[in-house]
């Protein structure tokens, strides 16, 4: 049973992930779509970008983010995890854990996005958004390598490579903001 659970788990983190990835993207479409002249071209584009955006968050990522969380603590506790998450060898589980609440949190500030777009709101630029649809990419590089390697003591390594592929990342993204200006 603990194998099919687990696998259950992986499989809606990737759908789970999945949507967080394309949300910020279409949020993205849906604020450059604000900038068209022709009124009726950006009321089409809305009134699109609003259905595609609906049904990603309420048919895909939120239904997968709360079987994500129901799972995760089932495979947990079936496999003994909890009863090592403050001993050194649970370390590792123990910073994961706090990466995937980070990653709720960062979960639910799509969603706000979403309600806010929705609404006709639009607070942030394209860019702003851009840089945002980055930080899902981030959480499962963090998640990712601690759930595999399964330890903390090359911690400091592993903070110093975050830091360095976040650098990579924001570089290009200004490259290819440039890119995008010249044009």
């Amino acid at each position: 049973m603990y194998l099919y659970l687990k696998a259950l788990h992986i499989i809606f983190i990737v759908t789970w992930f999945a949507g967080m990835f394309y949300m910020p993207r279409l949020f993205i479409y849906n604020t450059e779509a604000q900038e068209n002249k022709n009124e009726e071209v950006r009321k089409v584009l809305t009134k699109q970008f609003s259905v595609m955006m609906k049904r990603l968050w309420y048919g895909i990522t939120f239904p997968s983010a709360i079987l994500t969380l129901l799972f995760g603590p089932a495979i947990m506790f079936m496999g003994h995890w909890d009863k090592t998450l403050f001993e050194s060898s649970g370390r590792w589980l123990l910073i994961k854990l706090c990466f995937v609440l980070l990653l709720y949190i960062y979960f639910f500030s799509l969603q706000k996005i979403l309600k806010q777009q929705l609404k006709g709101i639009f607070k942030y630029s394209s860019m702003q958004l851009r840089l945002w649809n980055e930080v899902a990419t981030i959480f499962l590089i963090a998640i990712v390598f601690l759930a595999v390697v399964k330890s903390a003591i090359s911690l400091v390594y592993g903070v110093v490579g975050l830091i360095l592929f976040i650098a990579v990342l924001m570089s290009a993204i200004k490259i290819y903001k440039k890119i995008r200006e010249k044009k």
